[in-house]
């Protein structure tokens, strides 16, 4: 027989039993609780993942269906990446590529946009705040390059030269629904007899509701380039950068001086015969100048309501305004507003407080903003009365004064 136990209990195998189911349970829920929790882990991790991208399956795009992006080591099967990944991904794609240096563009276009120091994070107007869009480093190019399409433009930045159009491009470039190629195609003036497939190839992949975009100023001034543009699609969006014509020729030769030192002066380009003051229309940075000849030729083939002019004086003086006009133009949302901006005093020009992306205010490169040399005012003022007439009719086409004849 067994001995008493102490006075009170009751020696049955219930309590042991409960207690060692109740430490079973205990430990079963602890797995569990930590099985879903590494599982939670693994999603997030596939979510960002920069892994190398096969490309999608077979049929897919040619179908027209939605992107279905095999990853590389996945045995075949698919992950089906949703609309607003994918699209957040090309942002970020968008974004980085931004940041890297611009290539030299040609001859006559400099490579115009950098990252300022980031010294003038801390300063008036910067920014040292990060931005709600992570940068997606260079290990997501894989994945990026390959969503989205390839359109031909619905936009394009026309002309003119030395009238703004890379500040406008990479103000524009900060909105989301605006993709465009950095360098200048030249493809409606110098190459188009390589086709539009090879044209469209050249531009940047877009998402539903993103708008494809390229500049090239010399488009202004090429007689073959409106109807060849209308041929493309006579639903293009023309912007037009103008800027006072005067100002605009000394800006031309100073950019031209800075490549050939050797090159005559302003004043003797400027004249045909200094005794008589006939201007010599024949070059190119007086010819330039002269926007109601060159918009004849694009109203032939586009009415003025498919096209903007914006000015480049208020592009620098309000860029946040000018901007505004060019969003509504495009059918935008307006995104970009004066919290984009400070104005640089060295430079003389608005900057970017930051892209998206990016903590770091970026600026028009050296190249621009050069300080213009000494010009006869004389030859100043003969110029303003050969432009007066050409600027009027300007105005009266465009239904605009710019004032640049006060």
């Amino acid at each position: 027989m067994a001995p008493p136990g102490p006075a009170g209990a009751h020696p049955t195998s219930a309590e042991p039993l409960s207690r060692s189911i109740f430490r079973k349970f205990l430990l079963m829920l602890c797995s569990l609780l930590t099985s879903l929790y590494v599982f939670y882990c693994l999603v997030e991790r596939c979510q960002t993942l920069s892994g190398p991208v096969v490309g999608l399956s077979s049929g897919d795009e040619e179908a027209g269906a939605p992107g279905r992006w095999v990853l590389a080591g996945s045995r075949g099967e698919s992950a089906v990446w949703p609309a607003a990944a994918r699209r957040k991904r090309l942002l970020q794609l968008q974004q980085w590529r931004r940041r890297r240096p611009p290539a030299l563009r040609n001859d006559r276009e400099e490579a115009g946009w950098e990252e300022d120091p980031p010294s003038l994070a801390g300063g008036p107007g910067g920014s040292g705040a990060g931005s709600s869009v992570a940068e997606a480093p260079p290990g997501t190019l894989a994945l990026l390059l390959d969503e989205g399409s390839k359109q031909l433009p619905q936009a394009i930045i026309i002309g003119v030269k030395k009238g703004g159009t890379r500040a406008l491009l990479e103000f524009l470039r900060v909105h989301p629904d605006v993709r465009a190629v950095g360098a200048e195609p030249h493809f409606f003036d110098r190459s188009y007899d390589k086709g539009l497939a090879w044209y469209r190839d050249l531009m940047p992949r877009t998402l539903d509701g993103q708008i494809t975009m390229e500049k090239t100023p010399s488009y202004f001034v090429t007689r073959e380039a409106p109807a060849r543009i209308s041929a493309m699609s006579r639903d293009t969006k023309l912007i037009v950068v103008v800027r006072d014509p005067v100002t605009r020729a000394i800006s031309d030769y100073t950019q031209t001086l800075s490549k050939r030192p050797d090159i005559p002066t302003f004043e003797n380009l400027t004249f045909r015969n200094r005794t008589t003051g006939l201007i010599d229309t024949s070059w190119s940075a007086i010819q330039i100048g002269l926007y109601a000849k060159h918009l004849e030729h694009w109203l032939l083939h586009f009415p003025l309501r498919q096209m903007l002019f914006v000015s480049g004086e208020r592009l620098i003086r309000d860029p946040a305004g000018e901007l505004g006009r060019v969003q509504d133009f495009l059918g935008l949302k307006r995104i970009i507003t004066d919290k984009h901006f400070y104005f640089n005093k060295t430079k003389g020009f608005p900057c970017l407080k930051k892209a998206e992306g990016s903590s770091k205010p970026h600026c028009l490169g050296k190249t621009k903003g050069r300080a213009h040399p000494e010009i006869d005012p004389e030859v100043v003022r003969r110029l303003r009365d050969f432009y007066r007439p050409f600027n009027l009719k300007f105005y009266q086409m465009t239904g605009h004064d710019f004032g640049w004849d006060g």
